[in-house]
């Protein structure tokens, strides 16, 4: 099946590239992480000087990355799963998808940790939500054929299940080797994708 033209995931993965080659080469990877990381803990009222608004920072994280492997990996899961999803859903509902995917992963860490002052960086929480749409929609259902209902309602909460016990074990390792993930922002974005992917659908298609 030939994929129509998504330009929307080309863009996001463009301009993620960009502002996180334009910072490397400035130097100042550090202030750019406490500048437009997402930080918990400003919610409640930490003051970090010269951040931006708090309201936009789940949305300017995404454009921040921890190197060159942090950022491949990322770039490499948009490209291969946004470009199956926007083909579905369209580039107003991937642009959709992508932005309240990045909202739902930063809500998600402030409720596990909501005085946490460390920033939170990286586009791993609204490429989340693109993978649980993308799992949603070429993930084999789990049977009861004669149930279509039950099935998809089945399918949707194994594939939560099985992601957050991944996530789980993923921060257990990482942790293990003195690395710390966003797991709570992975797990909330997943869980947008898979609640936003069908009312998308039926919007596109009406």
């Amino acid at each position: 099946m030939r994929l129509p033209p998504t330009r929307v995931t080309n863009f996001i993965a463009a301009l993620t590239v960009a502002c996180w080659a334009l910072v490397a080469i400035s130097g100042l990877d550090a202030q750019a992480w406490v500048s437009g990381g997402f930080v918990p803990a400003r919610i409640a009222g930490y003051v970090e000087p010269n951040a931006l608004p708090i309201w936009i920072t789940p949305l300017t994280t995404t454009l921040l990355h921890g190197g060159i492997v942090h950022l491949a990996f990322n770039m490499m899961m948009l490209v291969f799963c946004g470009r199956m999803v926007e083909a579905i859903v369209g580039p107003a509902g991937f642009a959709i998808l992508y932005v309240l995917g990045a909202y739902a992963a930063a809500a998600a860490q402030y409720i596990v940790d909501p005085i946490d002052a460390s920033p939170m960086i990286g586009a791993s929480g609204a490429i989340s939500a693109i993978f649980g749409a993308y799992a949603l929609l070429y993930g084999r259902p789990r049977g009861f054929a004669n149930h279509p209902r039950l099935g998809a309602a089945v399918n949707i909460l194994w594939l939560a299940a099985a992601w957050i016990g991944v996530q789980f074990l993923m921060g257990i390792a990482f942790a293990e080797i003195g690395m710390a993930i966003a797991t709570a922002a992975h797990v909330g974005g997943f869980l947008a994708g898979l609640a936003l992917l069908r009312p998308l659908m039926m919007v596109r298609h009406k």
